[in-house]
């Protein structure tokens, strides 16, 4: 049996955290995300192996350890092989429910066997240092588990996009936060002595991860999405030092931090705050007034309009949104674009921080279509190339097109950045219906006269644009 000393595990135990750097550095591009995700391959399994071999393990404990990392990797290997691109937000959803619950079981298992861990007093009760790692640990874990289901349900069509606005929404979460506050302090004080705390406090913050996540609406889902993310890194990080882990510190650390980093790109993408996310409801009143739209005039085409106008264009700028994701059309779009580029056309992509169900989803949907990742921009870098553009040309992406954004101060979406398609001599615009977004708002780009709607899946109508072409 071997047993790795505590000097040569925190050697260790560096290399892997340098490598989770970088990895996260990796993954902040396409280009090199392979890369990245190559490196947190490498990182987790050389913690995970040096964690087993710290524990001297004997061979009963190896076999479950071996076991359980067996099963794990091979039902992950089945999902991601199975799983299509257009699926990934909810999947990471899902994963993130799973880490939640995961910090709750290695809570208790902490809390039921404190002498396994290290964690008891001279006195024979519980450390209060420990309990508040326990705790912190638990109570954040159980708000990530039930969450993360309801992101999950949310963005797979299980329940409503709409926000679910419960009465009195922000007391029930004010009276829940201030109950998990004193079961930690009472279970401090009394050293852990009474385990009904324990699953008051879990049973506590599972419901205030019902009640925090219900009223969000489907617009909010992408900061929803890095939030929870962030929220299992604090987890992780809470149990590593009540495991005296330093990997689990690191890595804790660097997915909390990253996550709430990449929570506050999101907001500001949508010129919301976090906290105002936080308090749900986007788009809450305005989609209950949808049913008394008028109707306005607006511009039809077929996909010969759209195959002339495009081929007579010097420049177009396509704009990917959650058209293309649903329709699973980034194939056939990059074959249009090729196309295109064929004819003399200068082609570019122009992605909104916010485009789609969660961070990044649609430079992951084009680079899987291997679009050229110098031929993707985001929102800053394209935005002013719209007034020199012959044609926008624009699939799904609604509510980041939507000029109320700019010209309705009581629009739920006012003051988010959007990208400016109305300024190209022509907007393409296809979608399935004149329906409003996720926000729950009409969007008024569809009946402005430089707009031709081109109703119809993405994949069927970009299809029969090629054949045109």
């Amino acid at each position: 049996m071997i047993q790795l000393s505590a000097d040569v595990a925190a050697i260790l135990y560096t290399v892997s955290a340098i490598l989770f750097i970088l990895a996260l550095r990796g993954l902040s591009s396409p280009e090199t995300s392979r890369r990245g995700n190559y490196f947190g391959m490498i990182g987790i399994a050389i913690a995970i192996v040096t964690t087993v071999l710290v524990a001297g393990l004997g061979g009963q404990g190896l076999l479950l350890a071996g076991g359980g990392l067996a099963v794990g990797g091979v039902i992950g290997a089945i999902i991601a092989r199975k799983i299509p691109m257009t699926d990934m937000p909810q999947l990471v959803a899902a994963f993130h429910s799973l880490v939640g619950l995961a910090a709750v079981l290695v809570a208790l298992a902490a809390f039921f066997s404190p002498h396994s861990f290290g964690i008891l007093g001279a006195d024979g009760l519980m450390k209060a240092g420990s309990l508040l790692e326990l705790s912190l640990g638990a109570g954040i874990g159980a708000i990530t588990f039930t969450g993360s289901l309801i992101a999950f349900a949310k963005l797979n069509g299980n329940m409503s996009g709409s926000p679910i606005l419960l009465p009195a929404r922000h007391l029930i979460n004010i009276a829940l936060g201030v109950a998990f506050f004193f079961l930690v302090g009472m279970m401090m004080s009394t050293g852990g002595a009474e385990p009904w705390m324990m699953w008051a406090l879990i049973g506590v913050t599972l419901i205030l991860g019902f009640t925090l996540i219900i009223p969000i609406g489907g617009a909010d889902m992408p900061v929803v999405v890095s939030m929870l993310n962030s929220y299992s890194g604090w987890a992780a990080a809470a149990l590593g030092f009540t495991l005296g882990n330093l990997a689990l510190i690191i890595v804790g650390a660097l997915v909390g931090s990253s996550g709430a980093i990449l929570s506050y790109i999101m907001c500001k993408g949508m010129n919301r705050s976090f906290i105002s996310v936080i308090l749900g409801g986007f788009g809450g009143d305005t989609a209950a007034a949808q049913g008394d739209r008028v109707e306005r005039p607006f511009k039809r085409g077929s996909a010969e309009d759209a195959a002339f106008i495009m081929k007579n264009a010097s420049k177009v700028i396509i704009v990917p949104g959650y058209g293309l994701a649903v329709a699973q059309a980034q194939h056939a779009t990059r074959e249009m674009a090729d196309t295109l580029k064929e004819a003399g056309v200068d082609v570019a992509y122009a992605i909104h921080p916010v485009a789609g169900r969660m961070p990044g989803h649609m430079n992951v949907l084009l680079a899987e279509a291997n679009v050229p990742y110098d031929e993707v921009f985001e929102l800053e870098d394209i935005n002013s190339e719209f007034a020199n553009a012959d044609v926008a040309f624009v699939i799904g992406a609604n509510d980041v097109t939507n000029p109320a954004a700019k010209t309705d101060p009581q629009s739920p979406i006012a003051g988010m950045p959007i990208l400016d398609v109305d300024k190209a001599a022509t907007v393409l615009f296809v979608k399935r219906s004149l329906s409003p977004g996720y926000a729950g708002i009409d969007n008024d780009l569809f009946y402005e006269d430089n707009t031709m709607m081109l109703l119809s899946d993405a994949k069927k109508m970009v299809e029969e644009i090629i054949k045109a072409l």
